[in-house]
């Protein structure tokens, strides 16, 4: 699937979406390698910090990006796995992204 972007600074700010339709956070960054998008550096919502141990943003591969329009959806089998305080591992297995700490 292609996504068709005409300009990258039209998706900056844009909120971001899971694909069950909870908000996430807020495009903040792309990354490109060889003038391609690799992924997108999302804000995280205050409702998703908690979950993934209080990290402030994540990089979201783009093929885990299911549409770009007037928000981004990604899809939820793409977030971090995570704990929760009884140690049963949450979410799906084969999560694609990667907690970022060091987004200021």
């Amino acid at each position: 699937m292609m996504l068709r972007i005409k300009n990258i600074s039209e998706v900056m700010g844009k909120k971001v979406y899971t694909s069950d339709g909870d908000f996430f956070g807020q495009v903040e960054e792309v990354n490109l390698v060889d003038n391609k998008i690799e992924g997108w550096k999302i804000r995280i919502g205050s409702g998703f910090a908690s979950v993934l141990g209080g990290a402030r943003g994540v990089i979201i591969p783009h093929q885990f990006v299911k549409a770009i329009g007037d928000v981004v959806v990604i899809n939820k089998a793409s977030l971090p796995v995570r704990e929760d305080m009884s140690g049963e591992i949450l979410g799906e297995e084969g999560g694609g992204a990667l907690a970022s700490e060091e987004l200021v």
